[in-house]
């Protein structure tokens, strides 16, 4: 009984040390979330890929390719330093997305979302030009 008690009690503070996986969220439904203001929409893409597309309308312009330090010092003043502010990351195809979706959940934001199709879609998900949602100048 004693290490069944050891047990749970060790499973309870792993669950509750590990870091919970991104969101994963349509761009039409980060579109919306955007526009009303109840998400931060990070595109992270690259200033040469913003010139050739542009950047998801609502979306604050703020790319990856930094350092880690740099990227992370940029949102955490995007978000006025809460990390508990609602953030949703888009990329061109949804890696990039999911990389700095994890590494921002890594280091301790707690409300993450990774737009998952990106701005051009994937095997699963036509993206967010396809999906005909709105782009502005960078």
């Amino acid at each position: 009984m004693t290490r069944i008690v050891f047990l749970l009690i060790s499973l309870a503070a792993w669950c509750a040390s590990a870091v919970a996986e991104p969101l994963l969220l349509r761009a039409d439904k980060a579109f919306k979330l955007a526009k009303s203001g109840e998400i931060l929409l990070l595109d992270i893409r690259s200033p040469q890929e913003w010139q050739q597309t542009g950047v998801p309308r609502g979306a604050v312009a703020l790319t990856m390719h930094t350092s880690k330090d740099v990227f992370y010092r940029r949102v955490l003043a995007a978000v006025g330093r809460d990390k508990t502010k609602p953030i949703a990351v888009i990329c061109a195809a949804g890696n990039r997305s999911r990389l700095a979706s994890n590494f921002l959940t890594q280091r301790g934001f707690s409300r993450v979302a990774n737009v998952g199709e990106g701005l051009f879609g994937n095997r699963k998900q036509p993206g967010w030009l396809a999906r005909g949602l709105p782009v502005q100048k960078p």
